[in-house]
């Protein structure tokens, strides 16, 4: 089997997804197509010619995100070639998904480059806008035991004591970090600014940020989830472990990632293909693994492909000179910091979801994006992405420069 490698990765800023967002206008598929014609300017590569495949992450595939997204990117981006395309579904691991994908099909020897990676433009389709009845068919819900995401978040930090103050900390901390990234330049080679056919800067950089944020403002911020989980969840969550009594409800909607529009872009081949397309690999995919939990314990999956793909990988978390571990909620990541011990001058280095937001499909691809990048201005080695999402579903990647 041959090796997997990545020859690029860009993504758009996180645009807020509210009505006035600043990408009103700019369709998904013409998101993604800005993508692909940066990356064929940055790597002077004819892809109408080399790519061969092309694999979105995206989770609401209807209204503007109906129609096969990754096909209509491919005709916006003016692609008329032979090139298999694919949308995909895997909740907010779509976009490591994705990239997931492609690598298996360059090891299985399809030639060719190929391009994975996701977008989500929830101005434009919003979260749940599917109507699946197993979020709002109460008895359908109780059947299949499954939860709104930030129960789960409430959940995990019930069963590992977290206060408000703990989460609120954490938080904090993830836009002191990101305001600090963007302020020292860490994100210039890596974020793609969204320009308007006239040429006017649309989003420049990601809008949720807020260096100011601090734990006092947001420890006047209520917990707000405490009824949504007493409509149905927290039944549901007690019955599966009622050694917890009750569930302590700790997250502001400040302790959330905020609801994003934007995009992502890997690419990716084996080693022939970026030779005929006079490319140098920047890294190999070293492994990749998903898992999935109980529905209850929805992010429990993505520790569980974390500690998958490390030992297909053969290393720890010692090993790994940085990780960007995905803030679904506050919760998660403090579990991991509190529960795993790394290395915390590794981990989200340059802020993560809680201080930048969630664009659910494209996110696996940010952080991929990320990692890369920031492995090369560090001139570090090797590195790995955790994501975790709703219904017990998990995804993890390890890469190594080259």
């Amino acid at each position: 089997m041959q090796d997997a490698f990545i020859y690029q990765a860009l993504r758009t800023p996180r645009a807020k997804a509210r009505t006035e967002s600043s990408l009103k206008g700019i369709c998904p598929e013409d998101l993604v197509a800005g993508l692909l014609r940066e990356i064929a300017r940055r790597e002077g590569v004819d892809l109408d010619q080399h790519l061969s495949r092309l694999t979105l992450g995206c989770v609401g595939q209807v209204g503007a995100q109906g129609g096969q997204i990754a096909h209509l990117a491919k005709a916006s981006a003016g692609l008329n070639g032979n090139v298999t395309t694919r949308t995909l579904n895997n909740y907010c691991v779509s976009g490591l998904s994705a990239i997931g994908d492609t690598a298996m099909a360059v090891k299985v020897g399809e030639n060719g480059l190929m391009l994975a990676g996701g977008v989500e433009m929830l101005s434009r389709v919003p979260f749940m806008a599917d109507s699946a009845p197993v979020y709002t068919d109460p008895e359908r819900s109780d059947r299949l035991n499954w939860l709104a995401p930030i129960l789960g978040a409430e959940l995990l930090a019930t069963e590992a004591g977290f206060t408000k103050q703990d989460v609120d900390d954490i938080t904090a901390r993830s836009h002191r970090k990101a305001a600090a990234a963007w302020q020292a330049g860490h994100y210039n080679t890596s974020v793609v600014p969204v320009v308007s056919s006239a040429g006017e800067v649309l989003c420049g950089r990601d809008e949720w940020v807020k260096g100011d944020m601090s734990v006092e403002a947001l420890s006047r911020r209520a917990p707000a989830f405490a009824e949504l989980g007493k409509a149905g969840g927290e039944a549901i969550m007690l019955r599966h472990k009622p050694e917890l009594g009750e569930i302590s409800y700790v997250h502001s909607v400040s302790n959330t990632p905020g609801l994003s529009d934007a995009a992502a872009l890997v690419l990716m081949g084996g080693k022939a293909a970026g030779n005929a397309a006079g490319l140098t690999p920047r890294a190999r995919v070293v492994a990749y693994a998903e898992a999935t939990s109980h529905p209850v314990d929805q992010f429990r999956g993505g520790f569980m492909a974390m500690e998958e793909v490390l030992r297909r990988a053969g290393l720890s978390l010692d090993d790994l000179d940085l990780i960007e571990f995905m803030e679904a909620f506050a919760a998660p990541p403090l579990f991991f910091e509190r529960t795993y011990r790394p290395d915390m001058d590794r981990v989200n280095v340059n802020g993560g979801h809680l201080a930048m937001g969630h664009p659910m499909g494209a996110t696996g691809a940010i952080l991929t994006t990320t990692l890369l990048h920031e492995l090369e201005r560090r001139d570090a080695n090797c590195g790995m992405v955790v994501t975790l999402a709703g219904g017990g579903v998990g995804a993890a990647l390890v890469i190594e420069r080259v």
